[in-house]
């Protein structure tokens, strides 16, 4: 039974998992669109969507917590500043996945995540 598990392991420990996903998360929100497998795509979503919904807030904590994960100010204020304003009549599902194919090394199923315009 998977009761109150959240989250994939993805293979990595828990240290190495949780900066391979803010990184993920730093480059999605830079360049609004990232090529990556379909598990590693579903993880960074479910972050980038709640730093989007953080930032709809706009107020001191929200920034601090969106921070901790985004790790660059210039980063912080781009999403908050340019980002967020844009989703501001939408309640969710600010990312869009697009299946790309198997990937011809070891056949992983890649995906395109990128912000919805």
């Amino acid at each position: 039974m998977r009761h109150l598990v959240g989250h994939r392991k993805l293979g990595l420990p828990s240290d190495q998992r949780r900066a391979l996903l803010h990184g993920l998360t730093q480059q999605l929100f830079i360049h609004e669109a990232i090529r990556t497998t379909d598990t590693r795509a579903k993880e960074v979503r479910s972050i980038a969507e709640k730093i989007i919904t953080l930032a709809k807030r706009n107020d001191l904590h929200a920034r601090r917590l969106a921070r901790r994960i985004l790790k660059s100010e210039s980063l912080v204020k781009r999403v908050f500043d340019e980002i967020a304003p844009r989703y501001a009549s939408r309640n969710g599902g600010y990312t869009r996945m697009v299946r790309l194919g198997s990937r011809r090394g070891d056949g992983a199923m890649l995906v395109l995540l990128e912000l919805i315009q």
